[in-house]
């Protein structure tokens, strides 16, 4: 098979959505992938191979997963978008190691179709060009359910990935930076032009690596509390922490009371959300969670 053949080229897209009159959707954020290289570049850093089993997201007309197939052992694919299933069979045609699936992925029982659709102990990883206006529910979904996935690669907008991936004292540091490195180790592993989508995005895109954690990066007495914590001391960023956490905890702990829990901890209360390590982030949480249930 040559790379002329392949799904993933401007000529054979336009030849596939002519084929089936079909019109994309604004609203599903569909920019379809027509670079053969890119995707063989994001199968390279996914590090996949003939036993692995992946889930994709998206597949669009089946771009990336024809040469997801041609690596993988199986390949599930969730599409949201009934237009494009008959589309998929299509295109996909060629390929009895892989399986589409009609669902919207946030509503997706995925510990039901990993079970169905995959071998017990096999590795299973996500690769997907993710609808940019959801990427934030999908990734947070797929570490909250704590699914049997080594690890995540996906196409997803360049401000998000520097987000996800950011280090402590920058503007890109945040709430959302914490709820995924909690889970998962994250990296940045390529850039990807605007050039290399139908139609081009407005944005510039990035493809982001997340590597699940044995266990979480540090121990919380409360989930939850310890995520409400993270997004009280980002909630006004040019506030200190101090300030930020009176605001939360109010008519709940008096400052003169918060100002002391910070100091026993040895957390300096002037100091703003964006400074603080998650292992810091951690101390605070448990601390207050031992001041207000304990």
């Amino acid at each position: 098979m040559t790379s002329k053949k392949y799904i993933a080229t401007p000529t054979k897209t336009n030849k596939i959505l002519q084929k089936y009159d079909f019109a994309f959707k604004k609203s599903l954020g569909q920019n379809f992938l027509v670079d053969v290289n890119i995707l063989d570049q994001i199968i390279y850093h996914a590090g996949i191979n003939h036993t692995t089993g992946v889930i994709e997201i998206g597949p669009g007309i089946g771009a990336l997963t024809e040469q997801l197939a041609l690596q993988a052992n199986q390949v599930v694919a969730l599409e949201i978008d009934q237009r494009l299933i008959p589309i998929l069979d299509d295109t996909l045609a060629d390929y009895d190691n892989v399986r589409i699936v009609h669902e919207d992925v946030l509503k997706a029982d995925l510990r039901k179709i990993i079970h169905h659709y995959f071998k017990e102990e096999q590795t299973i990883q996500i690769v997907a060009n993710l609808p940019y206006y959801i990427t934030t529910p999908i990734l947070m979904k797929l570490l909250r359910e704590d699914l049997p996935i080594s690890k995540i690669t996906v196409m997803i907008q360049k401000e998000v990935a520097e987000r996800m991936a950011a280090k402590p004292h920058t503007k890109s540091y945040g709430s959302l930076t914490i709820a995924v490195q909690y889970y998962t180790e994250a990296d940045i592993v390529m850039s990807v032009p605007k050039t290399v989508f139908m139609p081009q995005p407005n944005v510039e895109s990035s493809v982001l690596q997340l590597t699940k954690r044995e266990k979480p990066l540090v121990d919380v007495q409360n989930e939850a509390f310890f995520f409400e914590i993270v997004q009280a001391s980002f909630a006004q960023r040019r506030k200190t922490l101090s300030n930020n956490l009176t605001t939360k905890f109010k008519g709940i702990l008096t400052k003169e009371r918060i100002n002391h829990v910070l100091d026993m901890i040895k957390i300096d209360g002037s100091r703003r959300g964006e400074t603080l390590t998650i292992e810091e982030f951690a101390i605070l949480a448990n601390a207050f969670y031992k001041e207000i249930f304990v």
